[in-house]
């Protein structure tokens, strides 16, 4: 039964871990919208530490969603070309769309499983309250 498909499950359980974490990537935008608002409002106000923070989160949770998707596509029997991108049968030794030889498949395993799938990275909650200016 597909129902009790550990497989699947895996997928399901992977699934909603990007989706958490493409919600984490909206409110991280949201923040620093408010942030930048902030200081185009009051320019004595200097909130770059704290976009840069927020940039960093984001790309972070791009590489983590990344890894998600290429775990998903483990479970489902593919890999992707490093060189085209293309997704392949992991049996595969080469590319069907470049040709590009796949490494070993200890390496390609390692890559795709070993990474385990990082807790979500939190972000932190805007006030209501204006953004006060930092002492330099």
């Amino acid at each position: 039964m597909a129902l009790f498909d550990p497989k699947a499950k895996a997928i399901s359980n992977l699934q909603k871990t990007i989706d958490e974490k493409n919600l984490t990537i909206t409110k991280n935008y949201d923040k620093i919208g408010r942030l930048y608002y902030g200081q185009y409002k009051d320019m004595n106000v200097d909130v770059t530490t704290d976009i840069n923070t927020c940039c960093e989160a984001v790309s972070k949770l791009i590489d983590e969603i990344k890894d998600c998707e290429k775990r998903i596509l483990f479970e489902k029997g593919l890999k992707l070309c490093p060189n085209c991108h293309k997704e392949n049968n992991l049996e595969y030794a080469f590319c069907f769309a470049c040709g590009a030889k796949f490494g070993t498949k200890e390496e390609e395993l390692h890559a795709s499983v070993a990474t385990p799938v990082v807790a979500e990275t939190p972000v932190v909650e805007a006030s209501e309250t204006p953004v006060t200016p930092k002492e330099n």
